[in-house]
């Protein structure tokens, strides 16, 4: 008898518990879809807060006002943490490019990230040196010593093409199919010690930066290659180090304009151009740093253990970086606000963490983990690290979330097929066991802690926004981000109340062993 009150009392507890978690989630649906947040949200890291370049004054607009509103929302232990050297910041003051001749015609320019300014204090004008070079040896031999001072561009043989396809899509259904049905895929072998040095692209465009290093032109035009329709895709062009001499304009031309200059020159036609580009270089703090903040556990058992959840709020400079990646760092920021609001009490403490340095190659998140849980290098593992039940981020624009990726954690599948049921009535039913890359999870994911990132509707992202100066909060699709916070909440919460941690994976091998990381 004994045997069956206790077996009872279980089936009781248990029942008891998946209907508070079904409570829980319909609250967080009703908060998430009805009383958002994340647009406001949005604003203030896109508009108020301007471009985010790490280190820029307009990074640390952003993040302030991130750690204080996170505050409000009754977060705790919001800072601003350094997590090591980055180099100097860098912002656009000023930028200004026409030409003037054959004739007057304003020219769609944005310069490169870490690049200089043009000479002077006013306005420099100059006719353009087309440099057409087929290897190194006619680069140096013609125009060696010629270009100091001078306006250049380097011979583009690209040309534009119409296109057939709309920049906004989402997935089909068929496609979404595919990835819920995706075999684990086979382990790589690692690169062989003695392979030797991947092989590098062909060509004199790649001496053109030390080149021009020794030259020093005034101006330098670059061809926006992967753009149309006046939509630029810069990035970087300078040296983020201290002690960098950047001391040359270079900007980003559309791609019509560039084009039109190109063909004008190549036929004879003496072109000129006017220009006034000017940046300004933050060297005096290089540190880089991570907005964290919390909502603690309540459990006296579990409140030491930790679900986090982010996605990095540095951007590129040549919009506000609302698709890559306001639209990350208010979803998650909404998602905690949900949570606070409606009281609700995570067994689990709850970190929410915004990186820079995720452009430049991972870098705020790389460094986080390896300094509170291992360094991939020994894989040495740091007392928090088993604390951590799961990092989930997000990071693939606009779009609404249409499932996750399991990143080959097979083990995760049922918890989150059972997760995303309430939420098939808003798109979200795909679990794959593909790996995604690209983005912060792959930091976590790198030292065996679980790290997870959304599947998203592509929308515009790779075709219009992504590191371009269409990247702005006019692109951002409202009742998308609300179903991605919403989604995201319940995972947080669920996570941070289930009785085990999420499932891991083998944990990984160091790479001075051998391993992949």
């Amino acid at each position: 008898m004994k045997k069956q009150w206790l077996s009872l009392a279980v089936c009781c507890l248990a029942g008891n518990m998946l209907f508070a978690q079904a409570d829980a989630t319909a609250k967080i649906k009703t908060e998430g879809m009805s009383n958002s947040k994340v647009m406001d949200i949005a604003f203030h890291l896109t508009d108020v807060s301007g471009p985010r370049l790490t280190n820029s004054p307009g990074y640390f607009r952003a993040a302030n006002w991130a750690k204080d509103e996170l505050t409000k929302m009754g977060l705790v232990n919001a800072k601003l943490e350094p997590w090591g050297d980055f180099g100097t910041g860098w912002e656009q003051t000023r930028c200004y490019v026409a030409m003037t001749a054959p004739y007057y015609a304003p020219m769609i320019a944005i310069p490169r990230a870490w690049t200089g300014s043009t000479p002077g204090k006013k306005i420099m004008s100059g006719e353009v040196v087309l440099i057409n070079a087929k290897d190194s040896a006619e680069l140096y031999s013609n125009y060696a010593g010629k270009l100091k001072g001078r306006i250049v561009m380097f011979y583009s043989g690209d040309k534009l093409n119409p296109s057939f396809t709309p920049d906004g899509q989402r997935y089909a259904d068929t496609t979404l199919e595919k990835m819920a049905n995706a075999k684990p895929a086979e382990p790589r072998a690692p690169r062989a010690p003695n392979a030797g040095p991947r092989p590098q692209q062909p060509g004199v465009a790649r001496l053109m930066p030390d080149f021009y290093k020794q030259e020093q032109p005034a101006l330098v035009l670059s061809m926006n290659g992967r753009g149309n329709d006046g939509t630029l895709f810069v990035q970087n062009g300078g040296s983020v180090a201290k002690d960098a001499v950047n001391d040359y304009g270079w900007v980003m031309l559309s791609s019509d304009d560039y084009l039109r200059i190109q063909r004008l020159v190549m036929a004879g036609q003496k072109v000129e151009l006017e220009a006034d580009v000017k940046t300004k270089f933050y060297p005096k703090d290089i540190q880089g740093y991570n907005v964290i903040a919390e909502i603690p556990g309540t459990d006296p058992v579990l409140k030491d253990e930790i679900v986090m959840l982010g996605g990095h709020l540095d951007s590129w400079q040549g919009a506000t970086g609302a698709t890559d990646n306001a639209a990350g760092s208010a979803v998650m920021m909404e998602a905690v606000r949900i949570i606070k609001s409606l009281g609700l009490s995570p067994k689990r403490t709850i970190r929410i963490a915004l990186w820079s340095g995720e452009e430049q190659g991972l870098l705020g998140s790389r460094a986080y983990v390896k300094t509170h849980f291992a360094d991939p290098a020994d894989m040495v593992l740091k007392p928090e690290h088993g604390k951590v039940s799961a990092y989930y981020n997000l990071d693939n624009g606009t779009g609404k979330i249409r499932g996750i990726y399991l990143q080959q954690n097979a083990q995760a599948r049922p918890i989150f097929e059972q997760w995303l049921v309430p939420f098939h009535d808003l798109g979200a039913k795909t679990v794959t066991i593909n790996n995604t890359g690209g983005t912060d999870h792959q930091a976590f994911d790198g030292v065996g802690i679980p790290g997870f990132q959304f599947i998203q509707d592509a929308i515009e992202y790779d075709t219009r926004t992504h590191h371009t100066n269409m990247d702005t909060y006019d692109h951002l699709i409202a009742d998308d981000l609300k179903q991605a916070a919403t989604i995201i909440a319940s995972f947080v919460y669920n996570t941070a109340q289930m009785e085990g941690k999420i499932p891991r994976k083998e944990l990984p091998a160091a790479r001075t062993a051998g391993g992949r990381n």
